[in-house]
């Protein structure tokens, strides 16, 4: 089979990997993870003694890492639930909320009194991250267990896997709430706390550093199944955070360790549709090309998934809901496995997103970023009065500020996360392998670190490498600025990179959205580079006062 064991018992999640602080669920106790009593010493005791126990404990946390592309709500995910993610990318200079109704669309479109400490979305976003967290704890502090019959390499590795997701987790809370509490040991219901301080970045940081360092050393250069981490994860992520500890000789070196790894750009087209029309760098995102046994050499973390395999399971990836447009209401336009399957159009990319790429630049072809819908007969199309089969109804870029629910149906959307099943066309979630992290991503760090150095020309070369793959135009070294290189980050990583990370680390947030995005540019204010502290957090920090971000 192509896939880990993406098996997840939904008791042993209930039970054991419960959110560290159990002191939020005061004010928290409708979450998903809360709705059985967790007896979680019991459990582990019983899980944490063999080697297939920690081997079930990672799958489940790599779970709590695929949830990522998944809803908050949680039996709801798939349905009415807010796509995490969304968090990360909405309310930016590249991404707009199309169908703003959702929490997670109000809060980074809207901003405001929207964006508030009592804010449920938030919220349960930040709950899952310390659940994650809390899970890396428990098997980090577990493998020290000495009746565990396995070899010290065997241990480290698994330990190296747990504090990957561990940092990545820390990533994610410091760049969307700044300052957080640092909890490195296991919450086993006897150590709570009620007195948690927020620790300084540079404290995070350094546990970060340290988690990745270690992980780098013991974890193998090819990862041990699809959708787990190696080394050059670890390595990414370094040279990412040693960026924003302003040490890019560092981050210079750490990006290089993983480009001159095994892994090399999609050049040329490869796989399952290389028979049909399209460009080399779409081949990596459809469904069986996503993984480096697939030919994808290209892609250093996968999210993997399999359609057949209970939801219950592996959860329920709704990228493809959020960012595959409503072209099903157009008339005469029917859903369909080529059209990339139903989507409910919450996000897209702003007109200035879709506005900086060269005519000849294939990441902007209509391989990649929809140009129009034809009406096609074997889909049992009927055309409206005025056209026939094989012809084009076009999309149409509306400004963000004017998109309202009688004129979004024909707005492009992005290509990369299009899914179907052919046997259900009307599935909410989606089950196609997707690359998380890639190696173009780490050469844009590369080429960061650069110019924080002052090496244009470096940098410039570097970006030429992920130009070149997709048909764009050569720049020079005076061409290289920070704007231009997330401009880049733009082109390339759209709708994937967690876009709002890239602006926080080089504080250009609040000016880019206010710029380039019509609709949260109006909005948005100094104090929404970071989202409040959860109210619940602070009331049941029971002993001590917890500081707020400030404008909260």
């Amino acid at each position: 089979m192509k896939k880990f064991n993406i098996s997840y018992i939904k008791k042993i999640e209930l039970q054991l990997f419960v959110v560290l602080l159990i002191l939020f669920s005061i004010s928290s106790c409708s979450e998903d993870f809360l709705d059985e009593d967790p007896p979680n010493i019991l459990v582990a005791e019983n899980l944490f003694v063999d080697k297939s126990g920690f081997e079930a404990a990672l799958n489940g946390l790599y779970h709590e890492f695929r949830k990522e592309r998944m809803g908050s709500n949680g039996q709801n995910e798939a349905g009415g639930g807010d796509l995490r993610f969304s968090l990360m990318v909405n309310g930016t200079d590249n991404v707009f909320s199309l169908n703003p109704g959702r929490s997670s669309g109000v809060i980074t479109s809207q901003f405001g009194a929207r964006n508030n400490p009592a804010a449920g979305y938030t919220r349960r976003v930040f709950n899952w991250l310390y659940r994650a967290i809390n899970a890396a704890n428990t098997i980090v502090d577990r493998s020290e267990n000495p009746v565990v019959d396995w070899s010290i390499e065997e241990k480290n590795e698994a330990v190296a896997e747990a504090k990957v997701i561990r940092a990545w987790a820390y990533r994610h809370l410091t760049y969307l709430w700044g300052e957080v509490p640092l909890n490195l040991k296991e919450s086993n219901g006897e150590n709570i706390q009620t007195d948690w301080e927020r620790a300084p970045l540079d404290q995070v940081y350094a546990a970060m550093e340290e988690d990745l360092l270690f992980a780098e050393e013991w974890l193998p250069t090819e990862s041990r199944n699809p959708g787990t981490v190696s080394k050059a994860v670890a390595q990414h992520y370094l040279a990412e955070l040693y960026l924003r500890m302003e040490k890019p000789d560092l981050a210079e070196i750490k990006a290089q360790e993983v480009i001159n790894g095994p892994y090399a750009l999609i050049t040329s087209r490869y796989g399952v549709r290389s028979g049909q029309p399209g460009v080399p760098f779409m081949d990596q995102f459809y469904d069986g090309n996503a993984l480096r046994s697939q030919g994808n050499t290209e892609v250093l973390w996968a999210i993997v998934s399999e359609n057949g395999v209970d939801i219950a399971d592996q959860g329920r990836n709704i990228m493809r809901r959020f960012f595959i447009g409503l072209y099903r209401n157009i008339d005469g336009i029917e859903v369909s496995f080529e059209r990339g399957g139903r989507g409910i159009g919450r996000l897209s990319m702003t007109n200035w997103a879709l506005s900086i790429y060269e005519p000849q630049d294939e990441r902007n072809s209509e391989f990649a970023i929809t140009k129009g819908y034809t009406y096609t007969e074997s889909f049992g199309d009927t055309p409206p009065d005025g056209f026939s089969f094989g012809d084009t109804i076009e999309t149409v870029i509306i400004p963000e500020n004017e998109v309202n629910p009688g004129n979004r149906n024909l707005y492009p959307h992005c290509r990369k996360w299009e899914w179907a099943d052919p046997t259900n066309l009307g599935l909410n979630e989606q089950y196609g392998d997707q690359p998380y992290l890639r190696l173009a991503d780490t050469y844009l760090l590369l080429a960061e670190a650069q110019l924080a150095q002052g090496n244009r020309e470096g940098a410039a070369e570097t970006i030429n490498v992920v130009r070149r793959r997709s048909n764009a135009s050569d720049i020079t070294a005076t061409d290289v600025t920070i704007d231009f290189l997330l401009d880049e980050r733009s082109r390339e990583l759209l709708c994937e990179e967690q876009r709002r990370y890239s602006l926080v680390r080089n504080k250009k947030l609040i000016e880019r959205t206010r710029l380039y995005n019509l609709q949260a540019g109006p909005n948005i204010q100094e104090r929404d580079a970071l989202f409040p502290i959860p109210q619940s957090v602070i009331d049941a920090n029971l002993t001590s006062s917890m500081r707020q971000n400030g404008g909260y």
